[in-house]
């Protein structure tokens, strides 16, 4: 178990890498948004190349920072229900919701994101859009975005069956909604009180 815990830190430790870095295609995508819309309406001309490239922007923040998202354990969950249970419960549902769903369908999809991203890359696919950008990279995100969520479902079920095993302490201890909701009023009443 040691040596898979090893595997999950390392895991981790990309994927954090990778999401936090992330963040900056946002600004990134909104300067470009923004420099767009201000050359549309000053020179009233525009380009799909610099559309395109911020949807590309939009698509690479939104499948790279997939897995940081799982590593930070901000997944949508229904707490109203998974707060009823116990710890150990809520851990069996958590291990169950990786291994029966996260993980058969990142699989699926990285099978068959494949081939479809190499043979747009193989193909030279380019936009249909007069102007537009080169379509393999957004591809090739797609890949990407899906292979760091398939090795971030494998480190989360180490932890989790680490969890359970009493093998380390739990790293997403749970709060419920309402909880974290006052902890975080305060801390930012905190804030302003300064």
């Amino acid at each position: 178990m040691r040596g898979l815990l090893a595997v999950a830190r390392g895991i981790d430790r990309i994927n954090e890498g990778i999401g936090r870095a992330t963040g900056w295609l946002i600004l990134i995508a909104v300067l470009v948004s923004a420099g767009n819309a201000v050359v549309r309406k000053v020179f009233s001309t525009s380009s799909n190349a610099w559309l395109e490239l911020q949807w590309y922007l939009f698509g690479a923040a939104f499948l790279l920072a997939a897995a940081y998202t799982l590593r930070q354990n901000e997944h949508i969950r229904i707490d109203i229900v998974y707060g009823l249970f116990s710890r150990r419960v809520q851990h069996w549902i958590d291990l169950f919701g990786h291994v029966v769903f996260l993980m058969p369908f990142v699989v699926l999809m990285v099978v068959y994101l494949g081939p479809y991203a190499l043979h747009s890359f193989q193909s030279g696919e380019v936009s249909t859009n007069s102007g537009g950008l080169v379509i393999w990279p957004a591809k090739a995100l797609l890949l990407a975005g899906f292979v760091l969520l398939f090795l971030q479902g494998l480190s989360e079920i180490f932890k989790k069956i680490a969890v359970m095993r009493g093998l380390m302490a739990d790293p997403h201890p749970f709060v419920p909604a309402h909880e974290a909701a006052e902890k975080e009023g305060a801390a930012l009443a905190g804030e302003i009180g300064k």
